[in-house]
C-alpha cells in the first residue's frame, strides 16, 4: 500500500487513508501564466517528495520525518542543478513541509506569537490581528481547492465535517486554537475561515496589570470576591478579552475545591489539579447525538462541582445556570455577549426565555437579581486594547427593576499617540456584599473601595 493511502489530513499514518493523494493533484483552476518559477518550482519538489516518500512512515513523528524530507529534498535540488539564495532555499523548504506535515499557507502566521487572530476571505485575501489591529497579508492560497483542504485537515481529526450539507463547522487546532469555517453556497466570498489563537502562555495578572486592562486595587478586590465564592458574570462585546479574563478569575478559585469547566470549544487553561473539562458536542451526519451547553450544565450538577465555570452563555443554559447559583452551587463564573452591565441582565432575562419556559419577566429578574453578585464588563477599546471599564454590584429588586452599582468605572483621559489614556477608578461605594467577603476572613482595606482610612461607610 503506497503512503497516499495511508495519510489523511494530518491524521497519524494508522487512521488516515488520502492525504498526499490530495496534495498531488493538480489545480486545474491554475493556469501557468498565474504561477512565478518559485511556485513551479515548490510544486514540482512537492509532488516528487510526495510520491517518493515510505509508506511506512509514521507522520506523527513530526521531526523524524521533517529530517527525513529535508535530506530528501538536498538531493533534488542538487539534482535539478539550481543555485538558491539560503533565505530561498529555507524558505521553499518550510512551504513544502508545511503543505505536507502543517497547515500550509497559516503555518508562520500560527508560529507567530504577536498575531492573535488569523481571517481568510477566500483563497485570496488573510488577514492577521496584531497588537489588537487588523492588518492584510501578502500570503495567499493557490485555489479555493487548496484552501478547503486545509479546513479539511482542521476538522477531519476531531470527527466533524464540512460540506454542502453541512457548511459551517466549528472546530480547534491541536493546541487549543478555536477555529471556524464556513464555505459555499453560504460563504459568496469563497470558503471563509477564522482562527482565534490560543495563547501558548496564558496570560497571568501581571500581564493584565501591565498592559493596563485592569489596576492591582481592582484584581484585589475581585480575588476576594471569587474566593468568597460569590456568583460573577463577564460580560463584553466579541473579541474584548472575555475569556482571557474568565480564566484569570478561574484561577483565584481555592486548589481544594472540585471545578466543572463547561465549553463549546475548550479554551480554558486552569491550573488547579482538580478540574473537569466537559465539552459540547455537533450532531452527526444523521443529525443525532448532538450535546449542548444546557444538557452538560444539567449533568454538571450531578458531579459534585464545588465551582461551575460555563465558557459562554447563549441561550437556555442560562436559566439552568441561574437554577445552579441559587440552589447551593455558590462561586459559579459565566461569559456572556453585551454592551454594558445593564444589557447583561437583559440579554440573560432574554435567554432565560430561551429555555422554553412560560416564565413570567417578574419571576425570571427575581432569579438574576438573586442569583448574580457581581458583572464585569470589558470593552476593546478604539486603539485595540482591551480593558476592564465597569464592575458592577447586582444589589437586588426594586418593583420590578433590578438595582446595579458601580464599585469600579473606567474614567478615560484622553488620547496620546493613538493610545486610549484611562484609568479604572474606585466609586467610593462598598458593595453590600462585603459582609461575605469578611465571613471568608478576608478583610479588604477601605482604601480600596476609594474609602479614606478611618471612614466606615454602609
Amino acid at each position: 500500500m503506497s503512503l497516499l493511502n495511508r495519510i489523511e489530513r494530518g491524521r497519524p499514518i494508522g487512521e488516515a487513508p488520502a492525504r498526499l493523494q490530495e496534495l498531488r493533484v493538480r489545480r486545474a483552476t491554475a493556469f501557468p501564466t498565474q504561477r512565478d518559477t518559485f511556485s513551479e518550482l515548490k510544486e514540482r519538489i512537492q509532488d516528487r517528495l510526495i510520491s517518493e516518500l515510505d509508506p511506512s512512515m509514521d507522520l506523527s513523528r513530526t521531526e523524524e520525518v521533517r529530517r527525513t524530507i529535508e535530506t530528501m529534498y538536498d538531493q533534488y535540488l542538487m539534482q535539478e542543478g539550481l543555485i538558491l539564495s539560503r533565505v530561498e532555499r529555507q524558505r521553499l523548504f518550510e512551504q513544502i513541509v508545511a503543505e505536507i506535515l502543517g497547515y500550509g499557507p497559516l503555518e508562520p502566521f500560527l508560529r507567530d506569537d504577536t498575531i492573535t487572530e488569523i481571517m481568510v476571505n477566500g483563497p485570496n485575501k488573510i488577514f492577521v490581528e496584531r497588537n489588537g489591529k487588523i492588518e492584510p497579508v501578502s500570503v495567499t492560497f493557490e485555489s479555493e481547492e487548496h484552501l478547503m483542504r486545509i479546513i479539511d485537515r482542521i476538522v477531519s481529526p476531531l470527527g466533524r465535517r464540512i460540506d454542502e450539507s453541512s457548511p459551517m463547522v466549528d472546530a480547534r487546532l491541536p493546541d487549543g486554537s478555536r477555529v471556524n469555517a464556513i464555505i459555499p453556497p453560504l460563504a459568496l466570498n469563497g470558503p471563509t475561515l477564522t482562527i482565534r489563537k490560543f495563547a501558548r502562555k496564558p496570560l497571568a495578572v501581571e500581564d493584565l496589570i501591565r498592559f493596563g486592562s485592569i489596576t492591582p486595587e481592582a484584581i484585589e478586590f475581585l480575588k476576594a470576591c471569587v474566593i468568597a465564592r460569590l456568583n460573577i458574570i463577564v460580560s463584553g462585546g466579541t473579541g474584548s478579552g472575555k475569556t482571557t479574563f474568565l480564566n484569570i478569575l478561574s484561577g483565584f478559585i481555592p486548589g481544594d475545591e472540585r471545578i466543572v469547566t463547561i465549553e463549546n470549544a475548550a479554551e480554558l487553561q486552569l491550573r488547579q489539579e482538580h478540574v473537569v473539562t466537559l465539552e459540547s458536542r455537533p450532531p452527526n451526519i444523521e443529525g443525532k447525538g448532538e450535546v449542548t451547553i444546557r444538557d452538560l450544565v444539567i449533568n454538571s450538577l450531578r458531579m459534585r462541582p464545588d465551582r461551575i465555570v460555563v465558557g459562554e452563555c447563549r441561550g437556555g443554559e442560562a436559566l439552568d445556570m441561574l437554577q445552579a447559583m441559587n440552589t447551593g452551587h455558590d462561586g459559579s463564573l459565566t461569559t456572556l455577549h453585551a454592551n454594558s452591565p445593564r444589557d447583561a441582565l437583559a440579554r440573560l432575562e432574554t435567554m432565560c426565555l430561551m429555555a422554553g419556559m412560560d416564565l413570567p419577566a417578574r419571576a425570571i429578574r427575581e432569579q438574576i437579581a438573586s442569583a448574580v453578585d457581581l458583572i464585569i464588563h470589558q470593552e476593546r477599546m478604539r486603539d485595540g486594547s482591551r480593558k476592564v471599564v465597569q464592575i458592577t454590584e447586582v444589589q437586588g429588586m426594586e418593583g420590578d427593576v433590578i438595582v446595579l452599582s458601580d464599585i469600579f468605572q473606567f474614567e478615560q483621559q484622553g488620547i496620546e499617540n493613538g493610545r486610549v489614556i484611562g484609568r479604572l477608578k474606585p466609586t467610593g461605594i462598598r458593595p453590600k456584599f462585603i459582609e461575605k467577603i469578611e465571613a471568608a476572613n478576608i478583610h479588604l482595606p477601605p482604601q480600596i473601595f476609594g474609602v479614606a482610612a478611618g471612614i466606615r461607610m454602609r
